[in-house]
């Protein structure tokens, strides 16, 4: 005996669908594929009715998604704020240590070194967001912009606090600690942008075509032969060596949290890839060769 199965929205009790005929012994994930197939599918922006599964009478459903934002604004947003917000500490503006030590300078070589690293981090960001990056997307819902800026704009604040604090201390093994975690930070920024580059050149100006990255002559893209995001890599290691150098915990901390954050945008990109590309290449990874 066969089950009619009613589909309601969680919120409005709203009927969404009917399931007529459900096997008695069908599982939760094939009663959502079966709501799932009701509903059709999301269409793209450049799909052409012709080559749409309906006939000569097509139904289309409007999905409201809310206020929305463009990613450029969104990343001028929260990458700005951060280059803003750091200098402040730096330059020890009133109110923040204390009246004896506004607008004095640390005598730590490292903390200078530190500050110059951060800005041009964010300010190769901003300047990617303006002539690099080709976004898939147009928009994104308007609350993010206030998620993302909390994300980047209290981390800056914590870590800020910290390096420029007069009492801050350099790192345990002075400067050759501080020369190593330099070479890996520029090292790092230099790959990151390379990738950058390598998929802005996979997708012309206007188009919304996705190819398979491969390494090109750069070395810095050779990454592309282990892992699918590699520009996710070097920014974690970017951080990693910024972290080295400043021997600072709330940098610990930011690493931290954007590895696991980039962690999950790669493991979706990674399996977009396998699922939209036959011929992908089964040695890569995510993120970390041969590990995850």
């Amino acid at each position: 005996m066969r089950h009619h199965v009613e589909i309601l929205d969680a919120k409005t009790r709203e009927k969404l669908c009917f399931l007529d005929k459900v096997e008695p012994h069908a599982t939760i994930a094939e009663i959502k594929n079966l709501f799932t197939k009701t509903q059709g599918k999301s269409l793209k922006d450049e799909d052409v009715l012709q080559k749409l599964p309906v006939g000569t009478t097509a139904t289309l459903y409007f999905r409201d998604l809310g206020a929305q934002i463009s990613w450029v604004t969104v990343f001028l947003t929260e990458y700005a704020g951060p280059l803003f917000i750091y200098l402040l500490f730096y330059f020890r503006v009133p109110f923040i240590y204390g009246h004896k030590y506004d607008f004095t300078s640390s005598r730590h070589t490292v903390v200078h070194l530190a500050c110059i690293c951060h800005s041009f981090h964010y300010v190769k960001r901003l300047l990617e967001t303006l002539f690099v990056h080709r976004f898939s997307h147009g928009t994104m819902p308007l609350r993010n912009i206030f998620k993302n800026c909390t994300y980047y704009w209290g981390f800056a604040a914590w870590m800020a606090y910290y390096i420029n604090h007069p009492l801050y201390t350099p790192p345990t093994y002075g400067a050759q600690q501080v020369k190593l975690a330099l070479a890996i930070f520029v090292i790092c920024q230099l790959g990151n942008f390379s990738i950058h580059m390598a998929l802005r050149d996979l997708r012309p100006a206007g188009s919304k075509t996705r190819k398979i990255p491969y390494p090109t002559k750069n070395p810095f893209t050779w990454l592309f032969l282990l892992v699918s995001c590699p520009n996710y890599t070097y920014e974690v290691g970017s951080w990693i060596g910024f972290a080295i150098m400043t021997q600072c915990l709330p940098v610990a901390l930011f690493s931290l949290v954007g590895f696991t954050q980039m962690t999950i945008w790669a493991k979706g990109k990674h399996r977009s890839y396998l699922k939209e590309f036959r011929d992908y290449p089964p040695l890569r990874m995510p993120i970390i060769p041969f590990l995850l």
